[in-house]
């Protein structure tokens, strides 16, 4: 395309239930999204063609717009007029998405990279084999048949050290002779992202059986990742392979005016961008009925992790069973059997579609969401870790801190902003049980401001920022996201009832106001406005983000929700009392007015 920005763009999001499409057109320097339109996927039988929910999504923004798009199947390409538009771009994860399997000489290094790399690249990861995972060798072949991924990737070793591990799982995959999901017909892609030396023997085992295609080593030095050549391989591998096979992909690859991304690797780009553009520390989460993604941008360093069974509907018994009924039955204001829960949630995963009818109901439903958010965010905070095994110069202080190297990146004291996403965040009936929902399962520090991404159009924005970086930040700022808000808690412990901060709220162009938190309790203030400065001074022992006692000033969002003062102390705990508990919940919820009275 020549340097002419697109003025009119409609991007779809291929997802494995319905296919969403969205216009965005420039309105004077601004670029807006208009309309939108959904339809089903349709890459199984009877269609199997995933262009047909396609048309049909963008014949809806049609109707709804005037605007002629389609000549037949044929996107009419550039605008003339209120005819056409000047680019269509697409996601997909139909299909269910890019499966991988990642292998890697040593458990908790390459391996682990390998795995940073493929869930970067927008994959859900299998397996992780490892010289030392505690397997036979046996065992190791018989899983590589098993579960038929849609491509391997295999690394190991520094470039120039020992060869010998990754040439032995080399071999446990020429031994596997592994076939790829979908499409009999054509080899497996594998992806040698590891020691550069081990090139020519890795080319011997492999090249016949599979199709190799070699790149640079992940893990080059000890002390350093180089993630980006393997995920940029793992992205072409998946559009010229895995998409091939997938019904209807060719055509729908020639209809578009970028690269199909995989849906979480486009929602990964804008989240990116956005922390970029922002110079902000951000977690994202798209929490979904089978699994919960989480993504997160700390000082500069992107990182991605699915919790594959963590979810709201197929994935709910999941939650249960890995949270326990304890932890679930802990947030509901009211007394109810465990017999009872679990009947509930079985009945939800039976049919995923229902929503609840009772304010009961509503509220097991909220406390699954905080404990599924809870979890895949531990998942998540495992796995984006600085680097393990690196010999890091260690001063005196660091010598009284005992962590070990291989720390969480994720520091909830720094985190600037978080945003939500899924059905449960996205359309819960009050924003305000959005935000406490992410509040109470991320229990953020300091100042914490918050979003929900509306219609989820994160996919469609990230991958039109490959062609128009400002098209797509403008849409995410104006139309896609939902401000809720701005979260103020002070890191501490104190008696019930004690004075922990004082504070003040100044709004741009308005009126202070100023107040007292006390231990225990939860403050709502309405503040609509979009930016204000809080005035912070934290009683002795209480960190807002400047240290202890010490007083700080910031800069916060108002939104739909306004300023949640969450005085109930980080590391939050609940009460053990049961009575006592209830009696602490309802008083929260009432005063967020959570709930119809």
């Amino acid at each position: 395309m020549e340097n002419k920005e697109p003025q009119i763009i409609i991007a779809t999001d291929c997802g494995s239930t319905t296919t969403k499409a969205i216009l965005i057109e420039k309105k004077g320097d601004t670029y807006r999204q208009t309309f939108r339109g959904e339809a089903p996927t349709t890459v199984e039988a009877p269609f199997e063609d995933v262009t047909k929910g396609v048309l049909n999504a963008i014949t809806e923004v049609e109707e709804l717009s005037g605007r002629k798009i389609l000549d037949g199947e044929r996107i009419i390409t550039p605008a003339k007029g209120d005819v056409g538009v000047d680019v269509y771009v697409s996601t997909s994860s139909a299909g269910g998405g890019l499966q991988m399997m990642v292998a890697g000489a040593v458990k908790a290094m390459t391996g682990e990279s390998a795995q940073r790399c493929a869930l970067g690249a927008g994959a859900i990861v299998m397996d992780v084999l490892a010289s030392n995972d505690g397997r036979a060798d046996h065992e190791k072949i018989e899983r590589i048949r098993q579960l038929r991924p849609d491509m391997m990737l295999l690394s190991g070793g520094t470039d120039g050290g020992t060869v010998t591990h990754v040439v032995e799982l080399a071999q446990f995959l020429k031994a596997a002779d592994p076939k790829p999901r979908l499409g009999a017909s054509y080899k497996l892609p594998v992806i040698y992202a590891g020691n550069n030396k081990a090139q020519p023997q890795i080319k011997e085992i492999l090249d016949d059986r599979t199709a190799l295609i070699v790149t640079e080593n992940l893990r080059p030095v000890l002390e350093r990742e180089n993630l980006m050549p393997a995920r940029h391989k793992i992205h072409d591998i998946f559009l010229e392979h895995v998409m091939q096979q997938a019904p209807g992909y060719p055509k729908l690859m020639k209809m578009v005016g970028a690269p199909i991304m995989p849906t979480p690797a486009a929602v990964g780009t804008m989240t990116e961008k956005f922390a970029k553009a922002n110079d902000y520390n951000v977690l994202a989460v798209d929490i979904g009925g089978a699994t919960t993604d989480v993504f997160s941008v700390f000082t500069g360093v992107f990182n991605r992790t699915v919790s594959a069974n963590l979810g709201m509907s197929y994935s709910i018994s999941n939650v249960m069973a890995e949270a326990g009924l304890p932890n679930l039955l802990r947030w509901l204001p009211f007394d109810i059997d465990e017999q009872d829960l679990r009947n509930r949630l079985k009945n939800k995963m039976i049919r995923p579609t229902t929503i609840p009818q009772t304010v009961e109901e509503l509220q097991v439903e909220h406390a699954v969401s905080r404990e599924a958010l809870r979890l895949a965010f531990e998942q998540h905070k495992a796995l984006a870790v600085g680097l393990k095994g690196v010999q890091q110069e260690r001063s005196i202080s660091d010598a009284f801190d005992q962590t070990a190297s291989g720390q969480s990146l994720i520091s909830l004291m720094h985190l600037d902003y978080i945003i939500g996403s899924g059905g449960i965040l996205a359309h819960s009936p009050r924003r305000t049980q959005s935000m406490m929902m992410m509040i109470d399962a991320y229990q953020p520090e300091g100042v914490t401001m918050f979003a929900v991404d509306s219609i989820f159009m994160m996919p469609h924005l990230g991958v039109l920022s490959q062609i128009s970086e400002k098209a797509a930040l403008d849409v995410f700022y104006h139309d896609c996201l939902v401000r809720l808000g701005t979260c103020v808690a002070p890191k501490g412990l104190a008696k019930e009832g004690a004075n922990i901060l004082d504070w003040e709220l100044v709004p741009e162009g308005g009126k202070p106001v100023s107040g007292t938190l006390r231990f225990g309790e939860l403050l709502h203030l309405p503040f609509a406005e979009s930016k204000g400065k809080l005035v912070l001074k934290p009683a002795k022992g209480f960190d807002v983000g400047a240290g202890p006692g010490n007083s700080r000033e910031a800069k916060c969002e108002g939104g739909q929700v306004g300023l949640i003062l969450d005085g109930r102390g980080r590391p939050f705990e609940l009460p053990k009392a049961h009575a006592r508990r209830i009696a602490e919940l309802n008083k929260w919820y009432k005063a967020m007015e959570m709930y119809p009275a």
